[in-house]
């Protein structure tokens, strides 16, 4: 039986993202090896170069683009405005502000420095709790 364990994102500079994905998402590092990096909740940021090159066995990657906008990154926040008020303020472009989704769940959605799709969300249960 396989068991899901992580989600592996490939990043172009991996010190920009970690810190990223520290100071303005929240995240804690829990295992730092250089080229990879573990945060708690089985949320991984991987060198792209080093990745490619390891999963292909190619030297030059030329055409390959990260942050295709084919995947999302998903997290809840207790406290969206606040989780807003950052991400606005980091420089990302933002691909739309808060809203209240078709599940009743408020969310905005952003770029991160890779052009990966971030979504956060407010806690599911408050949305629930609000119908």
């Amino acid at each position: 039986m396989n068991t899901f364990y992580n989600t592996i994102v490939f990043v172009r500079d991996l010190k920009k993202s970690k810190e990223f994905y520290e100071t303005v998402i929240g995240l804690k590092a829990e295992q730092d090896y250089g080229t990879i990096v573990f945060f708690e909740n089985h949320f991984v940021l991987h060198d792209a170069n080093n990745l490619k090159k390891t999963v292909f066995k190619r030297k030059s990657f030329l055409n390959f683009k990260n942050g295709k906008r084919n995947l999302e990154i998903y997290f809840e926040s207790d406290n969206l405005e606040q989780s807003f008020d950052k991400v606005v303020k980091s420089g990302m472009k933002i691909i739309h502000g808060m809203e209240i989704q078709a599940w009743g769940q408020k969310v905005f959605r952003f770029f991160d420095p890779d052009g990966h799709i971030v979504e956060i969300g407010e806690l599911m249960h408050l949305a629930q709790d609000e119908k």
